[in-house]
């Protein structure tokens, strides 16, 4: 049994918070700051405490061993020297062991205390020993202020006849901060920093008596102690009772944190049976071959798939950069100050002001931004900002928002940007300015700390931004930002309003809208990321903006908190918390509970989900009211609003107003067998006499097409052919055109390179089919390009076939690096169709139709390799299962599809019936779905089945032209498609088959991929790769290879494999032979020739 005050105690419960409570203790709330509590409390150091960071614990344990006993016995003897002596029974040795100041600008300060409360039959003892380097903070955050902290008895409420009253409170310390400051100094003891007090004589337990010797020994004799973890050197210092965790030792789990739950209490009871738990601490692994690309302030730790880095405790960030959480802290006169975290950087742009056709630019404008860490308050600054520029930026704060959100204030359970994804990521904001849709892009790359701990970035800006005319000033009001986390992949999106004071004294309210995207590394070898909260809501106010005309700089400053989208309150409305979804464009309207529509806005259509605008503004391009230079050497692009950018067609160099010609005539430009005549924006090849071909190729020979056509021409009837007669057309280089057609007829049909007409190809007079090239062109001028594959660069790429090669455009963000786009695979006299990417082994994989096969190659550098070169006639789509490791393809001439390992063995055709221009094809992996396109003229399709073949239905037959391309984007769960029939890119969920129209008016697509918001085609008679933005349903890019032919198959290369399982990932699903992926399981299935292999077929599990 313990006593305390005037009640006889069974138990007690212990509180990480500093203090021991004799009932059950209400929510930390109502004492925090406000004592006395409405409950017993012993409080030897009471304050918000924190034991989270597993370096603070409390332990506690029963002793009744001679030598504790008789350490208590002497320091309560000693401070009650006239009292009769005092011999302890029983004892209790409760230990705050490094404990920590919870949150005040990242400074690490702990204190370190002990309670002992000894009894024996007639009366208890509460004893606090207070080390001199053990109070190393007095007072803890409460609210918005700071709190001193308490130590002292509280008896609690006391239950009256009719009313309850405040009991007794005596407490040992004042509103003074050296009042507790000086527990570790003085005594009533006789011995520096250990106090005592009698705190209950029998029968009755009323009164606090304190110990009664002040005075300090001029040397103190110290204690025995038990194996303590204090160094050796403590001469005139108290040392505790021993609180190792070892047996008879309890820890106390940090709680404060976290909300009271039944199975997660704020407290731990203490009943008087005995206690014998084993306490086992974690121990971080090592990785030392690779410790080099960590932090020099992080660990690296081995997993089973690789390693990863870890900032050690007083650090924190993704373990390549770290950051000492000290770097906020500085003593001045024992006064604790907050140095900011600062970043600097350069500002690059290029900006329309409004309507004028005039560009503003600079470069390597100074940027300078810093952070109080403990507010989570940024501040910004941009110098040497033009005067026509200045104040047209004021609305956007957001400009520095990125080092807001990498230090924001963190909610409990919430993490700011850095503690997530460290100091190197890459930003990109899309601002739409509303009404007139000015548009402006914002391109950050955020390079890691340099040696000075200062966060450096680059900046780029482009576009147009909306005139705040001189003199303006403008208000933004706080504002919430949704952030949606994924692997690698940071997103937000929001609508936001601001107020224009004009000179005159008018005001204008205003809106854009505002798209973020934050691509960053991480280490996929743990599950760190798993633990981030997917969804976090920063919260921004106390927004200040301002010009400074005189001295050219921009200003903003602003408060950031990261935390839960609903503040820690019940779940609300969508509608109310920005989890939605809904377009940008769209009005959500709440309903019952979680219910919810998106509601297009007034002059735009759609499902809420995506709008798309009815009518927009006046299009200078088209009205041919711009002043970019002649449509012959410049190209005026619309780019919403009013706005257009100009820009010179290949050939010329310019800034799109005015351009100069090029001269084209380089060496090897055309065959060595012509001549090159440089032309306005061009340049042509002639071949010389007695040669004969375009000038790319020149042959003294003539080819079987010319031979033909001749033959039909020179016919006894003379020069002209007969009536009815059908002539072959011949290309440039002499060989058969790809479609031929009858001149009296009307009728059109595809041949091969032979001239033999190809099944299912022709058409009636009014109609043309899609024929694809044959590979009658031949190998470029000089030395042909080593059929290898040049190593790319890390990240995210797009590949695409280009007749004889392969080449790649990289990404940034979204946005194509066009300037770095290049050939990555050479093979001429070849026309590759289809592509696809193996994220696992780093593999592009083809079809090419020449001479039919399906090859491979390493993208980090390698010779391609054939894997299949028999029993195909045009093999066009192919798609890879990076789980299943299995390949499919489509052939359009044999009407099947097939699959294989991807090491081209174990083939098996899965469908061979009611096809007849089957070409797309793709996978979708992790619920075991095949999805492709037939592109017949006479009843277009697109079709689904599981990977195994089965359960086989048509997706979609009506509105279809020429279904070319198609992809899956798995996230939005939306199949894709791209139509040169109805010019249309078309989406739909295959699951609710809820189609919907994305853009039209395209011209002629082929092939077609996503990643992210955008989708990807190669169309054919821009010879282009285009860029479609899936949520505004606009052209957002587009890029044109050096080499102008056509384009054909078009893949993401990630670079990292997108997430997911399926029954085939682990042990080939236990299958033989192929594993094939359905949504509820996988198909066991043999190859077509597996006589004597002893495969073992099977559906399901």
């Amino acid at each position: 049994k313990e006593y305390s005050c005037s009640q006889e105690y069974l138990s007690f419960q212990i509180n990480t918070n500093g203090f021991v409570a004799t009932a059950e203790p209400t929510d930390e709330s109502t004492y925090l700051g406000k004592m006395p509590a409405s409950f017993g409390m012993i409080a030897p150091l009471q304050g918000d405490l924190d034991t989270s960071d597993g370096v603070g614990r409390v332990f506690f344990r029963q002793d009744t061993s001679p030598q504790v006993l008789r350490q208590a016995s002497e320091h309560i003897n000693r401070a009650f020297p006239l009292d009769d002596e005092v011999n302890p029974t029983h004892a209790v040795v409760i230990t705050w062991l490094d404990v920590l100041l919870t949150t005040l600008c990242f400074i690490i300060q702990r204190n370190t205390f002990q309670l002992v409360i000894a009894s024996l039959a007639t009366s208890s003892y509460a004893l606090v020993l207070y080390a001199r380097d053990g109070i190393q903070f007095s007072s803890t955050p409460f609210q918005d202020s700071s709190a001193v902290m308490h130590a002292g008895f509280s008896k609690g409420l006391v239950q009256g006849f009719i009313f309850s009253s405040q009991g007794p409170y005596y407490r040992t310390t004042t509103d003074d901060e050296e009042s507790v400051r000086v527990l570790a100094e003085e005594t009533n003891s006789g011995m520096q920093g250990v106090w005592v007090y009698e705190v209950g004589t029998s029968p009755y337990f009323t009164n606090v008596a304190p110990g009664e010797v002040p005075e300090l020994p001029t040397e103190a004799t110290l204690l025995e102690t038990l194996d303590a973890q204090r160094p050796a050197d403590t001469e005139g210092q108290v040392q505790y009772l021993p609180y190792e965790p070892d047996a008879g030792q309890v820890e106390v789990l940090p709680v404060q944190y976290q909300p009271p739950h039944p199975q997660n209490p704020e407290v731990v009871v203490v009943d008087d049976s005995d206690i014998n738990v084993d306490v086992f601490s974690y121990n971080l692994g090592t990785c030392t071959n690779n410790r080099n690309k960590c932090s020099q302030f992080a660990d690296c730790k081995d997993y089973s798939t690789g390693y990863c880095c870890h900032c050690r405790p007083g650090y924190y960030g993704n373990g390549v950069q770290c950051v000492d959480v000290l770097f906020g802290y500085l003593t001045v006169y024992n006064i604790l100050l907050c140095i900011p975290q600062r970043m600097n950087g350069k500002v690059y742009g290029k900006l329309f002001v409004g309507n004028s056709p005039t560009q503003v630019e600079f470069s390597s404008n100074d940027l300078h931004s810093y952070v109080v860490v403990n507010d989570g308050r940024s501040y910004i600054a941009i110098s040497d900002i033009p005067a026509s520029l200045g104040p047209s930026l004021q609305p956007l704060s957001a400009l520095g928002g990125a080092i807001g959100w990498a230090f924001a204030l963190e909610q409990p359970g919430f993490k700011n940007g850095f503690s997530v994804i460290g100091g190197v990521f890459s930003r990109q904001v899309e601002v739409t300015f509303l009404p007139g849709n000015e548009k402006l892009t914002i391109n950050q790359e955020f390079k890691g700390i340099d040696e000075h701990d200062h966060l450096i970035v680059s900046t780029a800006l482009e576009g147009r931004v909306q005139e705040v005319p001189p003199g303006s000033t403008v208000e933004i009001g706080p504002y919430s930002e949704i952030y949606q986390y994924s692997n690698n992949l940071i997103t937000s999106s929001s609508t936001r309003d601001y107020v224009v004071n004009l000179p005159d004294g008018s005001t204008e309210t205003r809106t854009y809208q505002w798209r973020q995207t934050i691509t960053f590394k991480s280490c996929q070898h743990h599950e760190a990321l798993r633990d981030i909260k997917p969804t976090q809501m920063l919260s921004v106010d106390q927004i200040f903006v301002m010009h400074d005309a005189n001295n050219e700089l921009i200003r903003f400053a602003m408060s950031n908190k990261i935390g839960d989208v609903n503040g820690g309150q019940p779940e609300e409305n969508p509608c109310f918390t920005g989890r939605h979804g809904c377009d940008t464009n769209a009005v959500c309207r709440p309903g019952q509970g979680s219910q919810f529509t998106c509601q297009c806005a007034a002059g735009f259509n759609g499902d809420g989900r995506l709008c798309y605008a009815v009518d927009r503004p006046v299009d200078s391009c088209e009205e041919n009211t711009h002043d970019c230079d002649v449509p012959e050497r410049a190209q005026c692009s619309y780019t919403g609003g009013s706005s257009y950018i100009c820009s010179c067609l290949p050939g010329f160099i310019g800034d799109g107003r005015i351009c100069q010609d090029i001269d084209e005539c380089q060496p090897s430009r055309c065959h060595q067998n012509a001549v090159c005549y440089n032309t306005q924006g061009s340049f042509t090849c002639q071949c010389r006499p007695g040669y004969s071909g375009d000038g790319f190729y020149c042959s003294s020979g003539k080819t079987q097409c010319e031979t033909h056509r001749e033959s039909v021409l020179n016919a006894p009837r003379g020069p002209r052919p007969p009536v009815g007669q059908y002539v072959p057309a011949c290309d440039e280089h002499g060989a058969y055109e790809p479609m031929q057609c009858h001149g009296s007829t009307g009728h059109c049909w595809c041949v091969d390179r032979n001239g033999q007409e190809i099944p299912g190809t022709r058409t009636g007079p009014g109609s043309t089919p899609m024929c694809i090239d044959h590979g009658g062109v031949p190998p470029p001028v000089g030395p042909p390009p080593r059929p290898d594959v040049d190593a790319l660069p890390p990240g995210t790429h797009l590949l695409f076939a280009q007749s004889g090669r392969i080449d790649h455009v990289p990404l940034e963000g979204y946005d194509m690096k066009k300037k770095d786009a290049k050939a990555v695979l050479h093979l001429p006299e070849k026309v590759i169709i289809g592509v696809a990417y193996d994220c696992v082994d780093k593999m592009v994989y083809w079809t090419e139709i020449t001479s039919p096969s399906i090859s491979r190659a390493s993208i980090q550098g390698g010779e391609p390799t054939a894997v299949i070169r028999s029993d195909l006639e045009s093999p066009e789509g192919i798609a890879i299962d990076h789980l299943g490791r299995t390949m499919f393809w489509t052939d359009s001439l044999k009407d099947r599809i097939e699959v294989a390992s991807l090491d081209g063995t174990q083939r098996r055709v899965i469908i061979d019936s009611d096809l007849v221009n089957p070409r797309a094809i793709i996978t979708d992996p992790p619920h075991g779905n095949l999805y492709w396109a037939d592109w017949n003229r006479e009843a277009p399709k697109i079709e689904t089945s599981y990977m195994d073949g089965s359960n086989r239905r048509v997706l979609i037959k009506d509105n279809l032209g020429l279904p070319n391309g198609l992809t899956y984007d798995s996230p939005s769960s939306l199949l894709c498609w791209a139509d040169a029939g109805t010019h249309k890119v078309e989406c739909m969920n295959p699951s609710r088959g809820d189609r919907s129209e994305v853009m039209e008016g395209i011209r002629y697509p082929f092939g077609v991929t996503s990643y992210g918001k955008n989708i990807y085609y190669t169309d054919w008679q821009r010879d282009s790769v285009v860029a479609v933005d899936r949520y505004s349903g606009k052209e957002s890019d587009e890029m044109q290879p050096q080499k102008r032919t056509k384009l054909y198959g078009i893949t993401t290369a990630y670079s990292q494999c997108p997430s997911g399982q399926n029954y085939c990932s682990v042990n080939n699903g236990g299958c033989t032979h192929l594993c094939l992926a359905t949504p509820a399981g996988r198909s066991c299935k043999c190859p077509d020739n597996a006589v004597g292999v002893g495969c073992v077929e099977r559906d399901g599990y």
